[in-house]
Formats: structure tokens, C-alpha cells, sequence
């Protein structure tokens, strides 16, 4: 990959992940006791963000936290990864939440809590700033969705590159499909979305242990290294953040990088936390190559 470093800007969700593990998830009206707790930043925004700074670009990240204790642990995450918060913003009230209960099995309840990404419902100057200043804008779908296209409209009048990951997958507003430039999906929500995917003009589709395939200019599909999976939770969104940090490679150079990128992050736990540096995503990739 080359060492080229566009300027990133990221629209989205930051939470606060609360997670209890425990044998067994309860019934209704159980009580059970939990073997661990734990918390961790997260969200779908701050996630893909933190993955594009890792992997070498310039980032900055745009939306809200909660005037609460969360909200000055979420700050200093993005800080912390080198990410320009300048116009994050702070809301009244609790910080996004996710409340995650994991049983011994691996399966999971989840309830996810808003907060302050709830209240990103108009862009602000700084915004618009940041936004013109970008070489891509990355947006994801956990914050309101009015917003995302007051983003993406106003991102193609300034010539910057728009990348939907529409995740939580829902129905896409006929504004933000034309305002789209490259849209990223799994399979599941590649088949939700239907025909509205082939609206827009280029299109990656990560298939997990699989790969990724692409279609655009050309279509192709890229295999994914084989590697020992320890947790794939964040796996789509470092996938995504490497995506954008490599776009202007060129489609094929970006989908095998951004490929090696999720698969990285498969190999450790957590989210934000898995997503791997430049140095450690070319080791895998260049591994594989050889």
C-alpha cells in the first residue's frame, strides 16, 4: 500500500460499551449472575474512524457525547488514536450506550442506547469545515439519517468522496443513494438494500472469512487470508476504515488492503481496540502474497 494520506472525515456514532458476560443469557424476569464486566468505546463511527487513523490517515471524526464521564472517556479515545475532535460536540445528557450481555455459547442481547449521537440532527459550521477540508467522507447509519444525506449532498458539492457503510441496514432515502459514490455492505445487508445497491456506482461487499468482491469499473473478488478468528466484531468496521484510508490507491489495491485489514482484526478482541497499523496489516497481507 502506498504511503499516501487522505484526509478523512467520519460521521457518526460514538458509545460506550458496557459488557457482562455471564453462563447464560437470562429469561424474562431471571436474575442471573454475571462472570465479568467490562467496558470499552464503541459505536460504528468511532470505530471505522480510529481503524482509518491506525492504518495511516488523517482523520477527523464529527458528531457528539454526553456531557457525562463517559463523554471525556470517549474524547480522550479519539485523541488518544490521533483523531482531530475539534468539532465533536457535547451534548446534555448521557453519551451513547450499548449495553451488551454475552453468555458462554457466544450468544448475545444487546440494547443499544443513543443518547448524544441522537442529537446530531443538522450539520454545524465546523461540520461543513471539516467536510470541505476532506479528501473522504465516511458516514455509517447509527446516527439520524437526515443527517448523513445533509452530509453526502453537501460533501459532492465540494468534490469530496462519499463512502456509505448503511449499517444498521434500513430503507436509503433516494438523495442519499444519488449522493453515495461507493457503498459498503455485507451480504445480509446487500440483499436488504436489493436494487437500491445498483444505483450506486461502485459497490464492495465483504463476505467474511471469504473475503471482499467489488464492482464498479471493473468486478472482481479478493480472498481473504486464512488466519486463527478470535473475534469478529470489529472486523467490518476496521474493514471499512482501511477502505477509505486506501481509496485512492485505486479499487483493487484498496479491497485486497482493506481485506487484510478486517481479517487483522478478527485475530484480537474488541473492537476499535483490534484494528491493526499500517505496518501490521501489510505484514498480513504481504504473508499471504508470499
Amino acid at each position: 500500500m502506498s504511503a499516501s494520506n487522505p484526509r478523512i472525515v467520519v460521521l457518526g456514532s460514538i458509545n460506550m460499551d458496557l459488557i457482562t458476560r455471564t453462563p447464560s443469557l437470562p429469561d424474562p424476569g431471571e436474575t442471573v449472575m454475571g462472570t465479568s464486566f467490562t467496558t470499552a468505546p464503541g459505536g460504528k463511527g468511532a470505530n471505522q474512524a480510529i481503524a482509518a487513523a491506525k492504518a495511516g490517515s488523517s482523520v477527523a471524526f464529527l458528531g457528539a457525547v454526553g456531557d457525562d464521564e463517559f463523554g471525556v472517556t470517549l474524547r480522550h479515545t479519539l485523541t488518544a488514536a490521533g483523531i482531530d475532535d475539534t468539532a465533536v460536540r457535547t451534548a446534555a445528557g448521557s453519551s451513547g450506550i450499548a449495553t451488551i450481555t454475552v453468555d458462554d455459547h457466544a450468544e448475545n442481547s444487546i440494547v443499544v442506547v443513543p443518547g448524544a449521537n441522537g442529537t446530531v440532527r443538522d450539520l454545524t459550521d465546523d461540520d461543513r469545515t471539516a467536510i470541505a477540508g476532506a479528501d473522504i467522507l465516511l458516514c455509517q447509519l447509527e446516527i439520524p439519517i437526515d443527517t448523513v444525506v445533509a452530509a453526502f449532498e453537501y460533501a459532492h458539492s465540494r468534490g469530496v468522496i462519499t463512502i456509505l457503510n448503511p449499517s444498521p441496514v434500513q430503507d436509503l432515502p433516494d438523495a442519499l443513494v444519488a449522493a453515495t459514490d461507493v457503498l459498503v455492505v455485507n451480504e445480509a445487508e446487500e440483499a436488504r438494500i436489493g436494487h437500491r445497491a445498483d444505483e450506486v456506482e461502485q459497490v464492495v461487499t465483504t463476505l467474511g472469512a471469504k473475503g471482499a468482491r467489488y464492482r464498479g469499473s471493473q468486478s472482481f473478488e479478493v480472498s481473504a487470508p486464512r488466519i486463527e478468528a478470535v473475534d469478529t466484531t470489529g472486523a467490518g468496521d476496521a474493514f471499512a476504515g482501511a477502505l477509505a484510508a486506501s481509496w485512492s490507491a485505486g479499487p483493487r489495491a484498496a479491497v485486497e488492503w482493506a481485506t487484510a485489514a478486517g481479517s487483522f482484526a478478527a485475530t484480537r478482541p474488541g473492537a476499535s481496540a483490534s484494528s491493526g497499523t499500517r505496518a501490521e496489516i501489510d505484514a498480513l497481507r504481504d504473508a499471504v502474497a508470499r
